[in-house]
């Protein structure tokens, strides 16, 4: 799997960028790379990269995220030590952006500094069994808003077709065609498939660029889904 020197996870809510990133630092660490990943989520108040904190530190992946993150306080406040990520040349950085476009806003102080130096992936997370983004043409939209939002551009996108609990390789699979859609109308590659890591064992051989997961604690808290969407009218 290529990598650059920033890379940046987005999408709409539930999409799973959070667990994405996490592993996606993990898997640079594992490769011998000084990493850095900065949560830059300040809407969504569940998954934190902050919950693995202590497995990031393990690892050797430096993580800066907002101040009062995992506390009460509604809006946490962005670090300015996020601004070494786009200024250390000699760092991996990895960046967790806010869902949809409100959460995109954070990202428009540092988007002038990672077009400059045009070393970076902005991969948009896409689950097709998301309430909101069910068709790839939902799926477009909610990426042109945090484009516009953010003020740097997709390059990417990750196929993390998953049912929580429930998902299976056929899962992942099934959510193909869709992904297949959304590269035609964006013009964008599918860079990676995303699964657990049991999930991913299943996987091997069918799908390229897989990153198989270790799932945050905090993901094994939610309920489970009791009565997944149909895949077929999810792609027309």
């Amino acid at each position: 799997m290529d990598h650059k020197r920033v890379t940046l996870f987005a999408g709409h809510y539930g999409s799973g960028k959070t667990n994405i990133a996490v592993n996606y630092a993990l898997l640079l660490a594992r490769e011998g790379k000084k990493t850095a990943i900065a949560d830059l989520d300040i809407v969504n108040p569940y998954f934190r990269t902050k919950d693995s904190a202590s497995e990031l530190e393990a690892a050797g992946v430096d993580l800066i995220s907002p101040q009062f993150a995992n506390t009460n306080v509604d809006l946490p406040a962005l670090p300015a030590e996020a601004y070494r990520l786009v200024e250390d040349k000699s760092l991996y950085a990895v960046m967790d952006i806010g869902g949809d476009d409100r959460g995109a806003y954070a990202l428009g102080r540092y988007a002038p500094f990672i077009l400059e130096e045009g070393n970076y992936r902005m991969a948009f997370v896409a689950n097709p069994y998301r309430p909101l983004t069910r068709t790839p043409e939902e799926a477009l939209e909610v990426m042109r808003e945090i484009e516009a939002a953010g003020g740097l551009p997709f390059t990417a996108i990750v196929n993390n077709g998953n049912l929580a609990h429930e998902t299976t390789a056929e899962t992942v699979l099934a959510a193909v065609p869709y992904m297949e859609k959304l590269s035609e109308l964006s013009g964008l590659p599918v860079w990676m498939t995303s699964a657990e890591e049991a999930v991913a064992a299943e996987l091997a051989g069918k799908v390229p660029g897989l990153l198989a997961m270790r799932l945050q604690a905090k993901y094994f808290d939610l309920p489970e889904q009791k009565s997944p969407p149909k895949v077929g009218p999810l792609f027309g």
